[in-house]
């Protein structure tokens, strides 16, 4: 590529990404401005004495439980991640490693279920969670998180393209089909699992139905729903309050996907071969 192509490629690229980002920014500015105070025009966005406490007021400084908000938040999303990495790593290493009949077809029927909207399958889990009496608690939130058919798919790709002379050489020195999968295919998969965790932190974070119908106490609310009743209660008419509970509710979504975005093209690319 010619040097002026190439910066022209650049321009556009920082040109979009700019356009990308302006609502963000926006956002951010927007919360710095004293509490009440109407929205700002282009000219005056930015805050001569920046509010920084609209953020403790968003957290301690309300009827409303904020700061439980995001720990109810931070609790579900740990677990569901940490669940969903185990259960999905168990499946996946059953599919791609060891010989059972009937594998394959349960895998194909695995992949049938990919077909299946989320939604569809609420309904169900909310009855049966209602019949063992475990609405509005932390099984709901969690349980339900924990396997996914996409996940079982990612991995067991990532885990294909682990050489079996490995597993053969692990098992001639006497490794059972544990200690293949905790220290064989586990640590040469970190990618893949890189890849899950992302991907789960970020659709347990921002999910708002599920948690809004499996609990129904406040105090048992995550982020998102929170951030709801935040806006009916105290963000309607007070938009640097609510711009500010914005910020907290996205910064993590931020950090993580800065953290882990190199992943993100591989996780896309990860099934494309064997």
């Amino acid at each position: 590529m010619s040097p002026v192509r190439r910066v022209a490629a650049y321009a556009v690229l920082v040109a979009l990404a700019a356009f990308l980002l302006a609502p963000f920014v926006w956002m951010g500015l927007v919360s710095l401005h004293p509490s009440r105070s109407p929205i700002p025009d282009l000219a005056t966005i930015i805050p001569r004495q920046p509010a920084w406490d609209n953020y403790a007021t968003v957290l301690v400084g309300t009827d409303l439980p904020v700061a439980r908000f995001a720990l109810n938040s931070l609790v579900v999303t740990s677990l569901v991640v940490g669940g969903q990495l185990l259960v999905c790593s168990l499946a996946a290493f059953a599919f791609a490693r060891l010989d059972w009949r009937g594998r394959e077809t349960v895998f194909a029927l695995f992949l049938l279920s990919l077909m299946i909207a989320g939604p569809v399958t609420q309904i169900p889990v909310f009855l049966m969670l209602r019949a063992v009496g475990a609405l509005d608690t932390l099984l709901a939130l969690v349980a339900p998180g924990v396997g996914s058919a996409f996940g079982v798919f990612l991995l067991r790709q990532a885990f294909l393209a682990v050489p079996r002379e490995l597993d053969e050489a692990a098992r001639i020195d006497g490794a059972s089909h544990w200690t293949v999968y905790a220290r064989v295919v586990l640590p040469l998969s970190g990618s893949a699992l890189a890849t899950l965790g992302a991907f789960a932190f970020i659709a347990t974070w921002t999910d708002f139905f599920w948690p809004l119908l499996a609990t129904s106490s406040l105090e048992n609310r995550t982020l998102e729903v929170g951030l709801s009743v935040f806006k009916d209660s105290y963000g309607g008419t007070d938009w640097p309050l609510q711009m500010a509970a914005a910020v907290i509710v996205l910064a993590p979504l931020l950090l993580v996907f800065l953290a882990l975005q190199r992943y993100f093209v591989r996780g896309v690319t990860l099934g494309s071969g064997k």
